[in-house]
């Protein structure tokens, strides 16, 4: 058992803090302006996240955004202000050109960015169904729009994403599997030659239009990359909404990685999470009573082969 202990990967909790799936009328604790942004970053670093994960919203109205000069209002503070590895979205949303996706992680060369692994039905709307004040026009707008519309990652796509980031940059990737055959994608352009390990994989549950947020599609994920890719993986696993806690905890009972934050879900337990912070001290209690782990970001460099916060670009 103590060799067991030794041998055991320590587990990587990554934080989205505001993501572009959740609008400001749906939580008033959404982070949307730069300071806000900022601020609940650091604190989720300090509450024990290695990983940030980032996107950028409009500080007038909340929207999402992919203005660079938007993000350089808080990307450089928050390396000032902790070690955390930052983890800029190359996602946006299904709006957005590839361009407009990759205009800030071409100038900012960040260790680590998300890559979904395909096109997809990404679909926002059921949240119509929800009764809710709207604070802005654009909220509804927004996601009525996800009914009509596709999250486009072609191959073009996927292609230009790794040679121009991955190739050009030295950025790794955090690669977002929202079904099984996104795995099979990845493989494909690890066969190619333009992906090489180690990889790490998120697994993404309980999107509509995605794998839904099951145990026995956890257990299969994990069942078809080990197929794949071997011991040459880790894997995380993020789930959106109140399968946030219960998907991730099994996660890491099985060896994965973990994601919290308010882009996946708004609660903490029965009620709307106050801070990210507070998404990531509940998952390091239920790790930590699991007698597993919680890697530092040195650790989870080493683990995922980073290049080391002092070669970005802010």
């Amino acid at each position: 058992m103590a060799e067991n202990r030794k041998t055991r990967k320590k587990v990587v909790i990554t934080c989205a803090v505001t993501g572009s799936v959740h609008t400001p009328s749906m939580s008033p604790y959404l982070p949307v302006t730069p300071d806000q942004i900022a601020a609940e970053a650091i604190a989720a670093a300090e509450a024990g996240a290695s990983i940030l994960h980032l996107h950028a919203r409009d500080p007038n109205d909340g929207r999402p955004t992919a203005d660079p000069d938007v993000f350089m209002q808080f990307l450089p503070r928050i390396k000032r202000a902790t070690d955390a590895v930052i983890n800029i979205s190359t996602g946006g949303s299904s709006l957005m050109s590839l361009d407009e996706r990759l205009a800030i992680s071409v100038r900012a060369e960040p260790e680590m960015c998300s890559l979904n692994m395909g096109s997809m039905n990404f679909a926002l709307f059921p949240a119509l169904d929800k009764p809710t004040e709207w604070k802005h026009d654009w909220e509804p707008k927004l996601l009525e729009a996800t009914r009509g519309t596709i999250f486009k990652n072609s191959f073009a796509d996927i292609e230009a994403i790794l040679t121009r980031l991955g190739q050009g940059c030295g950025t790794r990737f955090e690669f977002e599997c929202y079904d099984v055959g996104h795995l099979y994608s990845l493989a494909h352009f690890r066969d190619r030659g333009l992906v090489s390990g180690p990889l790490f994989i998120q697994f993404v549950f309980g999107v509509l239009g995605g794998i839904g947020a099951d145990p026995e599609n956890l257990t299969h994920m994990k069942r078809i990359a080990d197929k794949l890719f071997g011991g040459d993986y880790s894997f995380s696993v993020l789930a959106a909404g109140r399968r946030q806690m219960p998907m991730i905890t099994m996660a890491a009972a099985m060896g994965g990685n973990v994601r919290v934050g308010l882009e996946d879900s708004l609660y903490d337990g029965r009620d709307l999470a106050k801070s990210n912070a507070d998404q990531v001290r509940r998952i390091r209690t239920i790790l930590e009573a699991l007698a597993l782990e919680v890697a530092t970001p040195a650790e989870a460099r080493e683990m995922l082969a980073l290049k080391g916060g002092d070669r970005v670009a802010f």
